[in-house]
């Protein structure tokens, strides 16, 4: 048994790191939604926030972009071009996917402030294609009516969970103590 924990040992401990930081991560995200009451529409301010920037993504294209409470549903409702385009609620922010991305990195470690500076950039860059995807979504569904699976549910998660794993492949490859140092001489 001890020589399969010495054979496994890295990836128990990657798991073990993965599982941990998941879990707190969570419980501190969860702690903070928590402060609100679903049953009384009230939207996280975090939530709020994603929806009213992507509000002003939106109006680049369009002027008469706006937000408003939902009054039948704890979500802000996005409009665009006068026409209610989306419902953001607490699943469209991108935190669940940043803690997820944070999670693999803390469990791929690397040397502290490198670590740091990946993920407030990688959560930063997680964050702005959010707001890009639910903007893009809005004018995507405004023209595109009959295709709201194909882009909700398609189209715009693959390609920010595709950026995501790019972003953990780099880690690894360039940045985690598992990357390949250059041989010096």
């Amino acid at each position: 048994m001890k020589d399969y924990f010495i054979q496994f040992k890295p990836f128990l401990l990657f798991l073990a790191k993965f599982a941990a930081s998941y879990l707190i991560l969570t419980f501190i995200y969860q702690s903070y939604l928590n402060q609100f009451d679903a049953k009384k529409m009230e939207v996280d301010g975090f939530t709020e926030a994603v929806a009213n920037q992507s509000r002003k993504v939106l109006a680049l294209f369009d002027t008469n972009s706006y937000t408003e409470s939902n009054i039948k549903e704890a979500s802000v409702k996005l409009f665009y071009q006068g026409k209610w385009a989306a419902r953001i609620i607490e699943g469209c922010n991108a935190l669940s996917i940043i803690i997820l991305f944070v999670s693999f990195i803390i469990a791929f470690t690397g040397k502290l402030k490198p670590t740091l500076v990946f993920i407030i950039c990688g959560s930063l860059l997680i964050h702005i294609m959010n707001i890009i995807r639910i903007a893009l979504l809005c004018v995507a569904l405004h023209n595109f009516p009959n295709n709201e699976s194909l882009f909700h549910d398609i189209i715009f998660p693959l390609v920010i969970y595709g950026v995501v794993f790019m972003l953990w492949i780099l880690w690894v490859n360039k940045y985690s103590y598992y990357a390949e140092k250059p041989a010096t001489k």
